[in-house]
């Protein structure tokens, strides 16, 4: 089984952006963790960040045919994103959605996400937990007989 992690927006800031919301803990080392706890899932993974919303868009068409899931934090792209919601909905791929912070509990517009609604689930307010949450979830999707419910 082979998932995709996209990270999206800011998210190469991890480590100095806003610590007191994300800690300190920065991509490479989230990378590094959800590596780590892939193979205990025994799940080949792959990562992949952009601040540039085309290169995310184009990132998701190429894993028609390549990855089994993909789990995606979008960053402020979720919020405003149709294009990102198309090629996730495109590809057909089951995807979780995850965010380190709980997004409901911030302002107003981070309330609304384009991408949950293509997706097969949302994980958000655990820190970089919300990751091994959200992968462990694909997996645990793609490892029953879920493949066509969402």
């Amino acid at each position: 089984m082979k998932i995709l992690v996209i990270n999206g927006v800011n998210m190469n800031m991890l480590g100095s952006r806003e610590p007191e919301k994300y800690g300190q803990i920065t991509l490479k080392d989230l990378e590094k963790d959800l590596y780590a706890f892939s193979f205990e899932l025994g799940v080949e993974l792959e990562t992949f960040q952009s601040n540039m919303e085309g290169e995310i868009v184009e990132k998701i068409h190429s894993a028609l045919n390549c990855f089994d899931g993909i789990v995606i934090n979008a960053g402020a792209y979720t919020h405003t994103s149709i294009a990102i919601r198309d090629a996730i909905s495109a590809v057909n791929i089951p995807t979780v959605e995850v965010h380190m912070t709980n997004i409901y509990k911030r302002e107003e517009f981070r309330h609304h996400s384009y991408l949950a609604p293509v997706c097969i689930g949302q994980i958000s307010g655990f820190g970089e937990n919300s990751y091994k949450l959200g992968l462990k979830a694909v997996v645990d999707f793609l490892s029953k007989d879920n493949k066509n419910v969402f």
